[in-house]
């Protein structure tokens, strides 16, 4: 039977109405000094937190589960459940239970989810938190990308590859759309994020604005060069309407849109930031290149660098304004030095300032920013009279905000606590009354010490001494062998085994004047730090300057780093068709090689009227998918202002990189390695420039192997004649096939991996030469890899068989005759040998006459001719 709402207790009459406001939430329920949780949110507690699972009575004969930790512990246990996927809503008490009769009010100050997360425990210092939001428009996609820890906030719009290309890129911690829009959205970019829904009406090109200009106190997004983007503007405002609901209400640290454009930047799709692992390696503990470059020195710094690497410049000038910088630091290395120093103090600057308005920021915190501030300062004079006019430029760009600097210096205590409650906070000599007040507090022991030796001696109780406690404040303490001398006007409270104790008028008016100047101090001294975080609230925006100055000073001083450290180039970046590296080395696989070992350097051209497309062929495990990517990545960082890891490069502006490269499976997506395979190559088919590079790396290894070579051939002739935007391409290659294809093709060129045999062995030597190989070696390598030797001796015999068996190749029939042939995916004796196994399959042999047999049999060589 239904428990009527009267049997149950006021406490959860309060909470369930509190609950039904977040049905999808963990609720923690503040009760007391504990953060309790009840019924369903109890049991998710308990698994997630490992605290125990008690019950508790609920008016007559009910009983709910019970889960809670000490209010102290939050932090500690309020990242676990965000960690585990849970949203948490934070129900604090509003009243002070002191002063209230009957039930406390209270009511959710904070839902934290995983996108909207602000609490350091939850944060990772070189990642960005991004909530993102998508909106299906009628034509486009729109996105919107919001970091609520730093302020950061980015727009985009374009199709599903651009929109999928930047999910992956920003990696956000939670992603919100429409209601009606879950099955789309799974169905369009999978199911790799942790997702929320929202009701259709937020969705609208109507309420986005309203709640944008409303934030920006502006009255249109033209200033934010944004206005012409109605879909990602929808995706915008619906971040900001969440933000709202999930209890965010002071933003002030959002203080611009900022636009993304795709014609501005390298383009790289999602594929290609994968295949290269640029952020993330596809295996376990495996190397990135973000990982091998980050030296910067500060988290704004690790966290934009992250962004310059997935987003390349595509302008020349900006490219080489920031390798001028680069190399500028690197000439003057005692004022680099200089700035690494300073750059080191300057800590999270982003993030502390972020915490201003969200009342966040700790007195600690507000020392750690004036220290900021004094490093501003001294970055500034070095840079001062730099002759390079990007750090020129930085620097004019940095405000050490004196006034609000000086403020903080004067009033905040040189080592403050890190709770503001505490006490000891602000300095001597800030506030004259909180002065007495303090001279009262600090003074009471010795007034209490002149006390006890005042009645020591009046009364002549040598051992008399006076103590404190909870349950009635001061008090004087009398043996018993002594308590005859007490005086009439002293009052007793307490009697122990030996001794009694006593209160007198004196000890109680002290008392009252020392328990009052405690509290007004501390009441003092929230006042006057809440005013120095309001006077902080003005220069929000400055000190955000400041910290996106120091971040891109950050990456530049790491790159410069990076060169001396690991003796990279300055490469030439300009309009030309071709990429021409000398002696360029994977800066990945370098950095992992084992002290003494030096890389094998290999020399790359790719022009587009002589050399390209280069078809790449040698052994397994020789080094071919090592030297593709590293000809991507050398492109890539050139575009990043990055020097690189080669004697010298010249590298024409490139616009997209394109890679395939392994066989990677979908299959929890319910595809085949080979379907992947060919949508992943369809797209850069479809969408390939003359300034593309294109990595292809094994294409066709997912069927059999003459659809295989068919796809891998018809692929290159595709590149090299029927697109007339010859993009510059290296094909790695397990089809030696396809060297035929440089005697009719005049801009294919063979190049193979060296290697040498000795007696059964075989040495890779990694270096790059002309002309093709005939071997992959694939035996060698079963043997290395540590195959049994009777297994490698039949391999060897059936290879033996089927040299010997080897009749013309038929990619040379195809390459002598390449207007006769059509390419197809299909095998033609497929089908034939397909009506040949039913054909037989429907013999029953047992039956068969001789004259049946060869009639049979006549039918199927039929087929074959």
């Amino acid at each position: 039977m239904a428990k009527s709402k009267s049997e149950e207790t006021p406490l959860m009459t309060q909470h369930k109405a509190i609950k039904a406001r977040y049905p999808d939430a963990v609720l923690l329920f503040r009760v007391g000094d504990f953060y309790e949780t009840f019924n369903e949110d109890a049991v998710i507690a308990s698994r997630v937190l490992g605290i125990v699972l008690t019950k508790r009575a609920n008016g007559s004969a009910s009983y709910v589960d019970l889960a809670g930790f000490p209010h102290h512990s939050l932090d500690t246990y309020l990242h676990k459940l965000v960690k585990a996927g849970h949203r948490v809503a934070i129900c604090d008490q509003l009243e002070d239970p002191k002063t209230v009769k009957g039930i406390v009010k209270r009511g959710v100050t904070e839902m934290v989810t995983p996108g909207v997360a602000v609490n350091d425990k939850l944060l990772d210092n070189s990642h960005n938190n991004f909530l993102a939001a998508v909106h299906f428009g009628q034509t486009n996609l729109g996105v919107a990308f919001l970091d609520i820890s730093t302020g950061e906030f980015y727009i985009a719009q374009g199709s599903v590859e651009y929109v999928d290309k930047l999910l992956q890129s920003f990696r956000p911690a939670e992603v919100i759309f429409a209601k009606q829009q879950q099955k789309h959205f799974r169905q369009t970019f999978g199911s790799r994020f942790y997702t929320y829904t929202l009701e259709e009406w937020i969705f609208t090109n109507t309420y986005a604005r309203e709640i944008l200009h409303k934030h920006f106190e502006t009255h249109s997004l033209k200033g934010f060069g944004v206005e012409d983007m109605s879909d990602g503007i929808v995706a915008a405002g619906a971040t900001m309407h969440y933000l709202k609901d999930t209890e965010h209400p002071n933003l002030q640290h959002i203080t611009a849109l900022q636009r993304i454009d795709q014609e501005d930047f390298l383009w790289m799709d999602r594929f290609t930031i994968r295949n290269l692992e640029l952020l993330q390696s596809t295996v376990e503990q495996g190397k990135t290149l973000i990982g091998t470059l980050d030296n910067t020195l500060s988290p704004m710094g690790a966290r934009l660098l992250k962004r310059w690497i997935v987003f390349p410049l595509r302008d020349i000038a900006r490219i080489n304004e920031r390798l001028d910088a680069v190399e500028t630091l690197i000439r003057e290395a005692d004022r680099t030095r200089a700035l690494q120093q300073h750059l080191k103090v300057v800590g999270d600057l982003e993030r502390v300032v972020s915490k201003i308005p969200l009342k966040k920021i700790n007195p600690r915190e507000v020392m750690q920013l004036a220290r900021a501030l004094q490093q501003v300062t001294e970055i500034k004079k070095i840079l001062s009279d730099s002759d390079n006019p990007y750090l020129q430029q930085l620097q004019e760009q940095m405000d050490p905000c004196d006034t609000i600097l000086e403020k903080i210096l004067a009033e905040v205590s040189d080592n403050p606590p890190v709770l503001a409650n505490k006490g000891g906070v602000i300095r001597e000599g800030v506030h004259e009354e909180l002065d007495k007040l303090r001279a009262i507090a600090t003074s009471g022991k010795e007034y209490l010490l002149r006390i006890q030796q005042q009645e020591s001696e009046a009364t002549g109780i040598p051992s008399l001494k006076v103590a404190f406690n909870n349950v009635f404040g001061y008090y004087l303490e009398v043996t018993n062998s002594h308590k005859h001398k007490v005086p009439p006007n002293w009052i007793r409270k307490q009697t122990l085994a030996n001794a009694e104790r006593y209160i007198t008028p004196e000890l109680k008016e002290y008392e009252e004047k020392i328990t009052g100047a405690e509290d007004k101090i501390l009441v003092l001294e929230m006042q006057l730090y809440d005013a120095l975080l309001l006077a902080l609230q003005e220069y929000i925006q400055p000190i955000q300057r400041d910290a996106q100055a120091l971040a891109k000073l950050d990456c530049l001083l790491c790159f410069a780093h990076n060169a001396v450290q690991f003796k990279y180039r300055r490469p030439v970046v300009n309009d030309a068709f071709h990429i021409d590296i000398k002696d360029g080395r994977h800066p990945v696989i370098e950095q992992g090689l084992p002290p003494g070992e030096n890389y094998v350097t290999n020399d790359m051209l790719l022009h587009q009227d002589e050399q390209q497309v280069i078809i790449l062929t040698g052994p397994n495990m020789s080094g071919k998918s090592a030297l593709l990517r590293q000809t991507a990545l050398i492109t890539l960082m050139a575009h990043i202002g990055s020097f690189v890891p080669a004697a010298s490069a010249e590298i024409g502006l490139t616009d997209k990189i394109f890679t395939r490269v392994g066989a990677s499976d979908n299959l929890s997506g319910g595809e085949s390695t080979f379907m992947v395979e060919m949508n992943e190559t369809a797209s850069i088919i479809n969408n390939i420039s003359p300034r593309s590079l294109i990595i292809l790396d094994e294409i066709g290894r997912g069927t059999s192997t003459y659809d295989g070579i068919s796809i891998a051939w018809s692929i290159v002739e595709y590149l090299h004649d029927m697109t007339a935007h010859r993009p510059k391409t290296l094909f790695a290659t397990h089809y030696h096939e396809l060297n035929e294809l440089e005697n009719t093709h005049a801009r294919v060129k063979n190049f193979h991996i060296t290697n040498k045999e000795v007696g059964n062995k075989i040495i890779f030597l990694r270096k790059l030469a002309p002309g093709g190989s005939r071997h992959s070696f694939g035996i060698h390598v079963a043997k290395i890899a540590g195959m049994p030797p009777q297994l490698i001796d039949r391999a060897n015999e059936i290879l033996s068989q089927l040299e010997s068996q080897h009749i013309e190749s038929p990619m040379e029939q195809i390459a002598a005759k390449p207007q006769k042939v059509q390419l197809s995916i299909f095998d033609a004796h497929s089908d034939t040998f397909k009506d040949i196994r039913e054909k037989l399959d429907s013999v029953d042999i047992n039956r068969l006459t001789p004259v049946e047999a060869l009639l049979k049999l006549s039918e199927i060589k039929a087929l074959l001719q």
